[in-house]
């Protein structure tokens, strides 16, 4: 890429995120780093910063001090933790700052859907295109004209992959499907556990409440979609309702959240109504929302509703999370009432990370000790055998038992383990993957590394994560519930343990706290 004058007026400060130690990506993060330093830009990208701690830190002070956050998205990048958790600091920071730091997509040979969330948070951005190194000036001279606010041409609508959505082969139809996200409904490397016949099957009645609970990774997002899946080919509409997509103005009242969601509920069963319009301002919000969701949803829509409500754990740390928990405790209750009958049509499924019991003061107003609990748990070591001989190239006796211990039967660990190895491109032994545990290039570099930049943004979770390790319980149950629900930690009898060998193997490093 030819160097440029600074057409800016002033120093930017630029953070290219990208997927390390892949091309094309390297190769282009490298060009647009040499292109706008020329230009007389401050730029950081990850490629220096030393092995340890620190680098967490680091990386968190440079997107949040950054005006524009690059990214680079590769059929590899939109599945990468890091890019990711890059992604989520800058969104955090610009909370506090709004617009800074902007962020510029840039799509590099790729023209699939982005996982989630990845599409919530960027598929409304303008993006960049890149099919080739014929490309390189324009691409500059977009995201030049991105940083001086001039208005650029927006690039054709991406045409798919191959034949239309309609006529396309399933994502799982690939031979081997890389790990990461919700696991399509039909995908044949799915693996269910016993929480799936229930849940589903109780997806298929009318008029229920289902909690489903498990920390990060566990695959309640897969099971999320069956459940939804078996409530939609029983005849029910579905509003499906992510928290993880509020940010802080959204969270900054209960009057502003209570509208968000009422307003989400509508736009996912595609109806017109406004809450704003039917907004009482001398009523209770729970009352609002409670009268809105009966009126406008209920009443309006004549077949069975199921709301489902991911990321419940978002509202904990809210001010008003007893008035919100306290009014779907009500509408569960309100099934009973036969007078307004149009609340037996209503479906509750509500998914959280945490145990709720240790956030919740008035057990008798919360809606998750009633209805339907389901707990995921770790794969056993029979799922396992059974998720490897699913597998190419499957795995024999004594390397899977070895694996096992490695990674426990963390299904998503386990993926990304049986990937590695039974892709023939990427060859790894599973001695390899025992010995990449310091690795921050290695198979589950970039996950450790995302975790790692995840707890340094909060040092309560650094020093609990080491209490955790070196004596096996917590002095702050708030925290450690934290970490559970992060998927860190785990209970065993009564002790507090790292989650797999894996986690207690590379945060021990990282701490010091063994060689």
């Amino acid at each position: 890429m030819a160097p440029a004058t600074n057409v800016v007026g002033r120093v930017q400060q630029v953070f290219v995120s990208y997927k390390r130690n892949i091309e094309p990506d390297q190769t282009i993060a490298g060009q647009i780093v040499a292109a706008l330093t020329a230009q007389g830009h401050s730029v950081f990208i990850d490629q220096r910063l030393k092995i340890g701690q620190e680098w967490a830190k680091e990386i968190e002070a440079q997107v949040t001090a950054a005006d524009y956050l690059v990214v680079l998205l590769t059929a590899a990048s939109s599945s990468s933790e890091m890019v990711r958790g890059e992604i989520e600091v800058a969104r955090k920071a610009a909370e506090r700052d709004p617009g800074r730091p902007k962020i510029l997509p840039i799509r590099v040979q790729f023209s699939d859907p982005l996982p989630y969330p990845l599409n919530a948070w960027l598929d409304k951005i303008q993006y960049a295109l890149w099919n080739g190194p014929s490309d390189n000036d324009i691409l500059i001279q977009a995201i030049s004209a991105a940083m001086t606010g001039d208005a650029i041409e927006s690039p054709p609508p991406l045409e798919p992959a191959s034949a239309p959505a309609a006529e396309r082969a399933p994502a799982y139809a690939a031979v081997l499907p890389p790990p990461g996200g919700a696991i399509e409904v039909d995908d044949p490397f799915y693996i269910e556990r016993s929480a799936d016949a229930s849940a589903t099957a109780l997806a298929q009645r009318p008029g229920q409440t289902l909690v489903i609970k498990g920390p990060r990774q566990m695959g309640k997002s897969s099971l999320l979609m069956r459940v939804a899946a078996a409530g939609a080919n029983a005849g029910k509409q579905v509003a499906f309702v992510d928290f993880q997509l509020t940010d802080e103005r959204a969270r900054a009242s209960a009057d502003t959240f209570f509208q968000w969601f009422a307003a989400s509920v509508v736009e996912q069963l595609q109806l017109s109504a406004s809450p704003s319009e039917h907004w009482d301002a001398a009523s209770p919000t729970t009352q609002n929302c409670t009268y809105f969701i009966e009126q406008q949803v209920l009443q309006v829509v004549q077949s069975p509703v199921m709301i489902v409500i991911d990321e419940a754990d978002v509202v904990f740390k809210t001010t008003f999370a007893a008035d919100f928990f306290s009014m779907l405790r009500n509408w569960h209750g309100r099934r009973a009432n036969p007078i307004r009958r149009a609340w037996k049509r209503l479906d509750l499924v509500i998914v959280t990370a945490v145990d709720p019991d240790q956030f919740i003061d008035r057990p008798s107003e919360s809606p998750f000790n009633v209805g339907v609990i389901q707990v995921l748990e770790d794969f056993s070591p029979q799922q396992m055998a059974e998720l490897n001989r699913r597998h190419p190239r499957p795995l024999g006796t004594a390397d899977l038992d070895a694996l096992f211990r490695l990674v426990g039967g963390h299904p998503y660990l386990a993926r990304r383990a049986l990937y590695q190895t039974a892709t023939a491109a990427l060859t790894t032994t599973v001695n390899q993957l025992v010995a990449s545990v310091d690795d921050e290039m290695g198979p589950f570099g970039d996950h450790l590394r995302y975790y790692m930049l995840r707890i340094m943004r909060t040092p309560q979770l650094t020093s609990t994560l080491k209490e955790v390790l070196t004596t096996g319980a917590a002095t702050n149950n708030n925290v450690a519930y934290r970490l559970q629900a992060a998927g860190l930690v785990r209970r065993d009898g009564a002790k507090l343990v790292a989650r797999c060998d894996l986690y207690k193997r590379y945060f021990g490093m990282r701490f010091g706290l063994h060689g």
